[in-house]
């Protein structure tokens, strides 16, 4: 208890953009190895590399939406290390004259609202990647990636634990999503961390010596590589020892951290300024521009949810989680008066069918107008909520209209009282044990036989008559 980590992280972002930062090569995954290069992106000699402009608008969006200050002039810089997967043998980056600094990101955390602050962010392009699977006792190359577009987030090491590191970069990444700047996925590479950490005592103003953890590639590996290292660095400060600096690996497979290289500071990258670019300029009307184009960032739109539609925390946060799903939600609410309907069936049985198929809420293919249908004819009494659910996989498996389906499947709720009472008969019959266990003062049964009488049903029968015939026929000894 007397130590408390101090932690920084490090961003890289890729951008989404169609073509790599200086060349008009497409910036695509899983394509073919070395199928997507040029003489820029691969480094021959003579070729000039020609600034894609797309690119500092989704940079200048990114920096926007955490409240960063742009600078109107930029820098670009050599960044110099040798490693098989950088042809050129240098890094074009922006060193000390960056495109923004000086944001912040609010997220949740382990004791309430924290607020991150952003030192920088800077454009910067990718380096290729190493293949260990594709040659026997060897490895392969990669140059498809080189060249294409990132930002790198750098943020002040105001982290001290790693659960909010882990929240803070979920806040970061749906951040990122809004606001269109990358897709996020971190399974191509999209967004890529590494983190500082070093320990002190608690209350000191005195900082350790850091270690850099590299090659993580999602953030519950971040969360346990972090907390593997702090519980590390203060076994050794305990021992009497010295945390030396290094980078380390994270081996996601075994779960475990092994030293790279000693730390490197910045004057061993000996940057310069890139001779073959002029500098970034940003103008105010175009800052302007994009910053108007931004979205409801996701906290403001939760916090709206909440107020405007009187929604629980958790359908606020779950529904905002993505444009695509709040977006869907609002049209939803815009064609169906009931929000919290139409959170329930938003949040439940559609991302339930949108996880079943893989899709998102822009290409599922029922779309809002049949899904405030479908709640209509609940609300009429035409279909129970049960097949209402059944009806939704018919509409994304064959389209259609909810109530076509509904009468060529006969799925019409039976408010029939004979046949009503057949199944609850029925379903008392076979289910002694619960009936006995209801009369002996256990009421939460009563909501297992309601189900068991709509399973009885195919899901057709009316709950509340189905619930009525129950306690009728439960309260006869």
């Amino acid at each position: 208890m007397n130590w408390e980590a101090v932690i920084g992280v490090e961003i890289h972002v890729r951008l989404k953009s169609e073509y790599k930062l200086f060349c008009s090569d497409r910036a695509v995954f899983g394509g073919e190895p070395n199928t997507h290069i040029c003489p820029v992106c691969i480094g021959l000699p003579g070729a000039l590399p020609v600034l894609n402009p797309e690119v500092v608008d989704l940079a200048l969006r990114t920096a926007l939406a955490f409240g960063c200050t742009i600078h109107f002039e930029s820098v670009w810089a050599r960044k110099s290390y040798f490693y098989p997967d950088l042809p050129k043998g240098y890094q074009i980056t922006q060193f000390d004259h960056p495109l923004a600094t000086k944001g912040s990101v609010t997220f949740s955390g382990s004791e309430g609202d924290t607020s991150v602050k952003i030192r920088r962010v800077h454009i910067e392009e990718d380096a290729g990647k190493l293949l260990h699977d594709r040659v026997p006792r060897a490895s392969a190359i990669d140059l498809n990636r080189a060249g294409t577009a990132l930002v790198e987030i750098v943020t002040e090491p105001d982290l001290r634990t790693a659960a909010d590191v882990r929240l803070f970069l979920g806040e970061l990444k749906q951040t990122l999503e809004y606001v269109g700047a990358s897709n996020c996925n971190m399974e191509e590479g999209d967004l890529r961390v590494d983190a500082n950490v070093s320990v002190r005592r608690s209350g000191s103003p005195r900082l350790g010596n850091k270690t850099e953890i590299k090659n993580v590639n999602s953030f519950s590996g971040v969360e346990r590589a972090l907390s593997l290292e702090i519980a590390r660095q203060i076994a050794t400060l305990d021992a009497g020892s010295v945390v030396g600096q290094q980078t380390l690996l994270w081996d996601d497979h075994r779960e475990e951290l092994r030293k790279m290289r000693s730390k490197e500071e910045s004057h061993d990258y000996r940057y310069f300024p890139e001779p073959d670019l002029s500098p970034v300029r940003v103008t105010q009307e175009q800052v302007t521009t994009v910053l108007e184009s931004l979205p409801e960032l996701p906290r403001d739109r939760c916090s709206r949810f909440k107020e405007v539609y009187e929604l629980k925390d958790y359908d606020a946060e779950v529904l905002t989680q993505s444009a695509a799903n709040a977006d869907y939600f609002e049209e939803l609410v815009g064609i169906h008066t009931d929000p919290r309907v139409a959170a329930k069936w938003v949040t439940g049985p559609l991302q339930a069918l949108m996880n079943q198929r893989r899709e998102n809420a822009q290409t599922v293919p029922v779309r809002p107008a049949k899904i405030a249908a479908l709640i209509g004819l609940i609300e009429r009494g035409v279909v129970s909520e049960s097949a209402a659910k059944s009806v939704l996989v018919i509409l994304a498996q064959e389209g259609g209209s909810p109530s076509d389906i509904i009468e060529a499947r006969g799925l019409m709720q039976e408010r029939d009282i004979g046949q009503l009472t057949s199944w609850v008969t029925e379903v008392l019959a076979k289910h002694s044990e619960e009936v006995a266990r209801y009369r002996g003062g256990e009421s939460k049964i009563l909501g297992y036989l309601v189900g068991q009488v709509m399973q009885s049903s195919g899901g057709t029968a009316d709950p509340r008559l189905a619930r009525d015939l129950l306690i009728e026929q439960l309260s006869n000894e």
